[in-house]
């Protein structure tokens, strides 16, 4: 299994950089636009209060020439349609940054089919993960969210955020990037695989210590690193000590910082990979999109994590299944 089989093709690649080219154009069009819209905006205004109020000065009292009350109330609405008017020439750029990322987003992941892109809303697929997973939380917040297919199979990918607690108290149950997937091969249960030393530890020992066993994979590193539970032992501990183990000693190479967590609910797979970072990391709109610099990368991080799941996907299938 290699990120690189997950990366799309040349033609695929060329569609992006076209697309990304016509989008680089309506921004430095839009942000042209600013440029000139503000000052000659702005300075039509001026020259209309400054005539106006030369008009007032015709009839006011030579004591009270440009200081008037007519004058004082047409420098506030002067001030005001100042306001209005400089929003109304910045609204090109506007307009730009308020469709950035949901038109940036589906450009640079252009080669995922029925490409789907939300933010801010809860995943359809978060419901479904085992808490054992991450433990407990009282907050939550999701990011950004893209959903599609790839190479056969559907998945959702979401940036999550989950916290016990409030202010410098609290804790964080998980924070990085969730794959979800359906499985090649439903699990008759329940299947955690979580980081030993994290939060989930002392979840799994309180709430769900009743229905939830611990299996060891055989492999001490692993065993180690993991805390493996499951309510079905006779189902998991074959794939615990298989291709689960497997999976995981890849994303030990793979993703080296901070260990992956894995879960299989029924026909769902989740792998979770923390991480502090943006992973749809864009620069500010007003800056130039380069591909080689601020896209390929995204991609390449896309196709890993694709790979990644699509290992996991095979762990309860049969060789001939998972080929």
């Amino acid at each position: 299994m290699e990120a690189a089989d997950f990366m799309p093709d040349e033609a695929d690649i060329a569609g992006i950089k076209r697309n990304l080219e016509a989008y680089e154009v309506g921004r430095a069009a839009a942000y042209r636009q600013v440029r000139w819209r503000v000052p000659l905006f702005i300075s039509l205004l001026l020259v209309f209060v400054a005539l106006v109020a030369w008009l007032f000065n015709t009839v006011a009292d030579p004591y009270e020439r440009w200081f008037s009350p007519p004058h004082v109330l047409l420098y506030v609405v002067g001030f005001v349609a100042a306001i209005l008017l400089y929003f109304q020439a910045i609204k090109p750029a506007s307009t730009l940054q308020q469709s950035f990322r949901r038109t940036l987003l589906p450009i640079i992941f252009g080669f995922i089919e029925d490409m789907r892109y939300q933010h801010e809303v809860t995943p359809n697929s978060f419901d479904r993960l085992p808490r054992e997973t991450i433990g407990t939380f009282n907050s939550k917040r999701f990011d950004d969210i893209v959903s599609g297919r790839y190479e056969g199979f559907p998945f959702e990918l979401y940036e999550a955020d989950l916290r016990q607690g409030t202010g410098k108290s609290g804790t964080i149950a998980f924070k990085g990037i969730v794959v979800a997937f359906e499985t090649i091969v439903p699990f008759p249960g329940i299947l955690v695989a979580a980081r030993r030393t994290d939060v989930a530890v002392g979840f799994f020992r309180g709430t769900f210590a009743s229905k939830m066993q611990e299996l060891s994979c055989g492999v001490p590193e692993l065993d180690a690193a993991y805390d493996f539970r499951t309510d079905n032992v006779e189902a998991a501990q074959p794939l615990v000590s298989g291709r689960l183990a497997q999976a995981l000693t890849w994303l030990s190479e793979t993703w080296p910082d901070d260990p992956a967590r894995v879960a299989l609910n029924g026909r769902d797979g989740f792998l979770l990979l923390p991480q502090t970072k943006d992973f749809f990391d864009l620069p500010d709109k007003s800056v130039p999109l380069d591909y080689a610099k601020h896209v390929a990368p995204m991609i390449s991080d896309m196709g890993a994590m694709l790979a990644t799941a699509a290992l996991v996907r095979k762990i309860g299938a049969k060789d001939e299944a998972a080929g």
